[in-house]
């Protein structure tokens, strides 16, 4: 199945001196009934054109307060406009300095282990570098992200506390093993054939693209979305899928985020030494 772009979209990115997207959905569930293979040959054509944009054009990504963005938070609309602010209107200068000390562990680091309810997940981080995005990429920000080595990762992990979307779909209860990197069973208490056709989308797909670990202290609950649940404190997730715009190998036509939350008994640690426990860094 192929797909191509618009052109006038094309254009734009091929023209642009500067990218600001502002996301502002009358309908979250917009897409729920469009086939897995449909929407990933669209993402693949849409990734192809956007790999246009130059590395080094300024952009950023921004949410404006809408009825259905405060629905899916279980929000009264003014409460999720509050909400949004607060974890955009913060000192970003100070949260740089303390992620990026973070992130400098992890540089450090050789191998990432990963604990929690019904998970132990290995991964190998040697030789990778950690990016920060505070407030410079994605807004909110807060989180630091690093593509781990595309064959390291060994273990399982459930993402049970929350559904996880795509396409306007909510998965809930997905479980992953992994092995030599890749994933070998896959499982979900709800839309597991969406699961199955999202991870069968390409070889890439069944591979991780990113690890990103959440630090803005403004979000502190879920809201079913993506963009500011990657970011809540105390979280880390899993891109599955494309890791090469993060200097990594893996190419895949999705990069689907997955959050799981490690504030209840969860941790992390680097080459054995425990550094995040139960959401706080000890390290």
């Amino acid at each position: 199945m192929i797909s191509e772009p618009a052109p006038i979209e094309v254009h734009a990115w091929e023209q642009c001196d500067a990218w600001l997207g502002v996301s502002a959905p009358e309908n979250t569930r917009d897409g729920a009934d469009i086939p897995a293979e449909r929407t990933s040959a669209l993402e693949k054509a849409y990734r192809d054109a956007r790999s246009g944009l130059n590395e080094d054009t300024p952009s950023v990504m921004c949410w404006y307060p809408t009825p259905a963005l405060a629905q899916d938070a279980g929000m009264t609309l003014p409460a999720f406009a509050d909400f949004l602010y607060g974890s955009c209107l913060i000192d970003w200068n100070s949260m740089h300095k303390r992620i990026s000390g973070h992130a400098q562990l992890l540089d450090e680091a050789e191998e990432v282990r990963i604990v929690g309810d019904e998970t132990d997940l290995r991964l190998s981080v040697a030789g990778r570098r950690a990016d920060v995005d505070a407030g410079t990429g994605n807004m909110p920000g807060g989180e630091f992200f690093v593509c781990p080595v595309e064959t390291s990762a060994e273990g399982t992990i459930a993402f049970t506390e929350f559904p996880a979307m795509l396409g306007g779909r909510e998965i809930r209860g997905i479980r992953l093993r992994f092995a030599e990197g890749r994933i070998v069973d896959a499982s979900a208490d709800s839309e597991e054939d969406v699961l199955i056709e999202t991870l069968d989308t390409d070889e890439g797909a069944r591979r991780i693209g990113e690890l990103g670990i959440g630090c803005n202290p403004g979000i502190d609950r879920y809201m079913r979305n993506v963009y500011f649940d990657e970011k809540m404190n105390g979280t880390i997730h899993l891109a599955l899928g494309d890791g090469e715009f993060l200097g990594g190998a893996n190419v895949s036509a999705i990069h689907w985020d997955i959050v799981k939350d490690l504030r209840f008994g969860g941790r992390i640690e680097l080459d054995g030494k425990v550094v995040q426990e139960n959401g706080v860094w000890v390290a």
